[in-house]
């Protein structure tokens, strides 16, 4: 059993995965989420539940938040209840989530305030790679805090890496999921084009899949594609938000506009279902 008692903040798509990777490493495992109902598959697997944040981190050394956007950090971290409003010093906590950059800035220094370490940690891969403990972590923040926390975040991804100070692990995740937003419409669209000119979408993904050009992601989403499948495992609607993020640190390439536009559009019918619906959209232009 490992010492370092962990807190865990949000059970999504990510989250639950993320924290039973824990559990099944050895440590204790205390989870809070909104939606109770969540909270019963962790329980079962031996987690302990917290009814606010602020009991949470009052009970562990390492707390964990993934939630869904810059609100919602708002709310975890300075609510009522919340991670901030609890009487205690010498905390690491390790936002996870997909937000700007400025409110890491805005948390670190309340935290630091508390006595409290702050890291970002987001991370790239789906609920596939959440599930197989393979996720690539991004983290920013303090060398020394980074370091001693190292070995959890290898518990949850294939590689954690440092990229800079507070806020720099948010700036590459958006780096990344722009160019996942292009990779996503260009997949489909090269799907629509292909299927126009009489080409079977499965001859063209073998094609796809086994070229220069083939990655995960496209065997993946092609395989969605094929069985006309879009239960999210990233939800489209995240991706809009995550390229207005980007649009707001300064990204104003010609395709990023372009994808944005694709995506916002794509989102009215399709926002809850996979990123890669956005196909339906592609197809009735």
């Amino acid at each position: 059993m490992n010492t370092t008692k962990i807190g865990w903040i949000g059970l999504g798509n990510m989250g639950i995965p993320m924290a039973t990777q824990l559990i099944e490493a050895g440590y204790e495992v205390n989870v809070y989420n909104r939606s109770k109902a969540k909270e019963g598959t962790l329980k079962e697997m031996g987690a302990l539940l917290a009814e606010t944040p602020k009991d949470l981190i009052a009970q562990t050394d390492v707390v964990f938040v993934m939630v869904s956007d810059d609100a919602a950090i708002e709310a975890i971290f300075n609510g009522t209840n919340g991670i901030l409003s609890a009487e205690v010093v010498g905390k690491t906590i390790i936002n996870m989530s997909t937000v700007s950059p400025s409110i890491s800035r805005e948390m670190a220094r309340a935290c630091a305030t508390k006595g409290h370490h702050y890291l970002d940690a987001p991370v790239s891969g789906s609920v596939k790679q959440a599930e197989t403990g393979q996720l690539v972590i991004m983290v920013g923040g303090d060398e020394i805090a980074f370091d001693e926390v190292k070995p959890i975040l290898e518990k949850l991804g294939k590689l954690a890496v440092r990229v800079g100070d507070t806020g720099a692990g948010n700036s590459a995740k958006l780096a990344i999921n722009s160019l996942l937003a292009l990779y996503a419409q260009g997949l489909a669209e090269t799907v629509v084009f292909a299927n126009a000119q009489g080409i079977k979408t499965e001859d063209l993904l073998n094609l796809i899949n086994n070229a220069a050009i083939g990655n995960i992601f496209t065997k993946i989403k092609g395989d969605a594609i094929v069985a006309d499948q879009y239960q999210a495992a990233f939800a489209l609607k995240h991706i809009v938000k995550d390229l207005n993020l980007a649009k707001a640190e300064g990204i104003s390439s010609p395709l990023a506009k372009t994808a944005l536009q694709t995506f916002e559009s794509a989102s009215v019918r399709y926002g809850e279902e996979d990123i890669i619906a956005v196909i339906k959209e592609v197809k009735a232009e």
